[in-house]
């Protein structure tokens, strides 16, 4: 047997080790298994002092992508009932999920129920109890569509983070991980009890009532720091207003929206 590349990386989160270990490797994501060795006392992404060991082994070409490894712990069969875990995936209803258009059972399309068996692993891993649902959402311009995952549960403000970064940063991992499982890539949209749709109207209102007050006493208004996501509600919820514009300026992580009036 050849022997493969690795390298190991001790990083606050396993986004940051992966994003570390690409970077030095000079590799993309499908080109690397990944191992998690210790995931910390603490959980995942950056929760306490913790710190992650992440193993990455470099995929000789040609060769079959390895998927990823959880700490070790006692096998278990893929059977729910087998051994009860503390996750168990809510199963989505007809109504709700939109599989490709060549399955003819929507129920048990196999990218949903991998989607759901990912994400209750990274949520069981950071020592939370949910419920987890996964269905498609509407096609985009170039006909793929985003797979949205709903959690819920008690005690999730954790997941969240300031500004939604803990979400966003739990959302690109597990996007990664259910890419690697079905060998494809896969875009997600994880939403912790509507959590993102009460924040587009937070912004939206916020983003009218800032542009008012531009337009009356025409001066420009800085809004706080915001993720990229948050930036785009802004600019799209003003960018018809007929009397202010939306700029961006700074740096991340502290870029952030300024509205401008049109005759300034």
């Amino acid at each position: 047997m050849n022997q493969s590349t690795t390298l190991e990386i001790i990083a606050p989160t396993v986004e940051e080790a992966l994003a570390q270990g690409l970077a030095e490797l000079n590799l993309t994501a499908d080109r690397v298994s990944v191992e998690v060795l210790d995931a910390g006392n603490k959980g995942l992404f950056g929760f306490g002092k913790a710190q992650v060991r992440v193993k990455l082994t470099v995929i000789p070409e040609g060769g079959m992508p390895v998927e990823v490894v959880e700490p070790a712990k006692p096998a278990r069969e893929a059977k729910p009932k087998a051994v009860p875990t503390p996750v168990q995936p809510a199963p989505a209803s007809s109504a709700e999920s939109h599989p490709p258009d060549n399955l003819d059972q929507p129920e048990h399309d196999a990218v949903l129920d991998q989607t759901e068996v990912v994400v209750s692993k990274l949520i069981h891993l950071m020592r939370l109890e949910a419920q987890v649902s996964a269905h498609y959402g509407e096609r985009d311009r170039e006909g793929r569509r985003n797979i949205h995952v709903d959690i819920r549960g008690d005690d999730l403000s954790v997941l969240i983070g300031r500004h939604s970064e803990t979400l966003n940063a739990f959302q690109y991992i597990a996007s990664l991980l259910v890419g690697k499982e079905v060998q494809d890539w896969v875009q997600l949209s994880v939403d912790v009890e509507g959590y993102r749709n009460r924040r587009e109207k937070q912004l939206v209102q916020m983003a009218l009532r800032m542009a008012e007050q531009v337009a009356k006493n025409g001066k420009k208004q800085s809004l706080e720091p915001m993720p990229s996501g948050e930036r785009r509600i802004i600019h799209i919820a003003l960018r018809d207003h007929p009397d202010v514009k939306t700029e961006s300026a700074g740096e991340e992580p502290h870029r952030k929206v300024t509205i401008v009036p049109k005759n300034g």
